[in-house]
């Protein structure tokens, strides 16, 4: 049977491994969550371009890119698709690992292509900012809106002509998300244009004397004018008026079985029909990705913080005259030997782990990094030494015996990745104020005794 130090020792452990847990978003999260099948029919399939994050809940860089995902999803809403997988769910796993998802978070921009339910993928190698997230994807929204001019409105007028047609008078060049957005909600229901200003024909044919002004056309009626608020939601509900948009842009695909919503139009609406993906018209060439077969992810193991767990070993490693630079992570006491850490304890250890794992990857020197745990007698005698919290508080500190300074992390409300891993790199680099070790601290190595002469010669 285990002594009961032993026991303490392996809770301690267990605490800092990864674990299976719930996802990070919720239910009332605008990330959309999905699985595999979710995947084909809400992103694979549609018309819309999307952005994906494959992610591990456990995963300290996911949690700090939460709050920018989801602001770049409420700033996306209504233009482009923001979504998330959980690769630490056993049924995810296969379907990350067809994705090739090696680590965590991995974001992948999805874009529609010629071949319905086979988008072009790509990596998103921009900053982890909801500002960067947004551009990308706003950069990639497929652009079905016709620029039409004087000389070709009237034949893009007679093109389909059962179908309604909504042209935006504007001073600008360039098409809005807002428009393209638009035009995939109505794609093959209500084809859309833009006209330039300088357009003097076709802005006096339809009488436009403000810009921007969209104007519809339908059948042998007379032209409608748009005079409401130029945001997506009551365009939307004008342009319902002469079709119905994609199940796609209601929201009807994402609930398979929910049923459609009546609506009631001020004049019947000509429904949609299916429509195919199809490339934006102003020409990219780029092939769809071929769907590779489906193999297990291979989830990256974050080895857990190394825990020195008696005064010998921590000061052989860290406490004595000729050691270096050393991070400690002062755990607190459990309640029973089997308990649990507590979630701030949890959160810090996971982030060391995962900053020691990160430099481990890439080769470069990080000093050593250590869980004290409570059964450690040294560490109560680290706390009341240097002035630190009580033992049911987790406390971080950097110590240099040699030189005889400490540093202490002092964010203890914040124990996420980022902000550890910014003050350890300031450790790294010199920068900040260093606290000096008590006398008596460090311990001295042991003089050495002198060898007895031999009684006879040595060979």
């Amino acid at each position: 049977m285990l002594p009961q130090s032993s026991l303490l020792l392996v809770a301690s452990l267990l605490a800092a491994l990864p674990a299976n847990a719930d996802g990070i978003y919720t239910k009332k999260s605008p990330v959309l969550q999905l699985n595999q099948k979710t995947y084909g029919s809400l992103i694979a399939n549609s018309n819309y371009t999307s952005i994906v994050e494959f992610y591990a809940p456990w995963c300290g860089h996911c949690k700090n890119l939460k709050p920018a995902y989801e602001k770049a999803a409420q700033n996306l809403n209504g233009l482009a698709k923001v979504a998330a997988v959980n690769c630490d769910d056993d049924e995810n796993k296969p379907f990350c690992g067809q994705m090739g998802v090696q680590g965590f978070p991995t974001l992948k921009i999805v874009t529609p292509s010629k071949k319905p339910g086979k988008p072009r993928v790509e990596d998103y190698q921009g900053a982890r900012s909801a500002k960067a997230i947004v551009d990308a994807v706003v950069d990639r929204i497929p652009n079905h809106v016709k620029r039409a001019t004087d000389k070709d409105l009237d034949k893009w007028l007679g093109q389909n002509e059962e179908r309604p047609k909504a042209i935006l008078f504007t001073e600008k060049g360039t098409t809005t998300p807002l428009i393209r957005a638009l035009a995939i909600d109505f794609l093959g229901a209500i084809d859309v244009a833009q006209v330039r200003n300088k357009e003097s024909a076709s802005v006096e044919k339809f009488g436009v004397s403000k810009f921007p002004s969209l104007v519809v056309v339908s059948g042998d009626e007379e032209p409608k004018v748009y005079e409401g608020e130029l945001k997506k939601q009551p365009i939307t509900d004008f342009l319902k008026q002469f079709a119905s948009p994609n199940p796609d842009a209601t929201g009807e695909a994402a609930s398979p079985a929910a049923k459609p919503k009546k609506s009631k139009p001020s004049k019947p609406a000509k429904a949609a029909p299916k429509v195919p993906v199809v490339p934006d018209d102003e020409g990219e060439s780029a092939a769809a990705e071929e769907t590779p077969e489906a193999k297990p992810v291979q989830v990256p193991i974050v080895p857990p913080v190394p825990t020195l767990a008696t005064p010998e070993s921590l000061e052989s490693a860290c406490l004595n005259s000729k050691s270096t630079t050393c991070v400690l992570a002062l755990l607190p006491a459990t309640s029973e030997p089997d308990s649990a850490l507590p979630s701030a304890a949890t959160d810090a250890l996971s982030s060391l782990a995962e900053i020691a794992h990160k430099h481990a990857q890439r080769g470069t020197h990080l000093f050593p990094i250590y869980g004290i745990p409570e059964i450690n007698s040294a560490s109560q005698n680290l706390r009341t030494s240097l002035g630190l919290e009580a033992s049911d508080a987790v406390v971080i500190i950097a110590v240099n015996a040699r030189r005889g300074w400490y540093r202490r992390y002092s964010q203890a409300e914040d124990f996420g990745l980022a902000a550890i891993e910014g003050w350890i790199d300031a450790i790294r680099l010199g920068e900040g104020a260093k606290e000096k070790l008590p006398e008596g601290f460090v311990a001295e190595p042991e003089a050495e005794k002198p060898k007895e002469e031999p009684e006879h010669d040595e060979l």
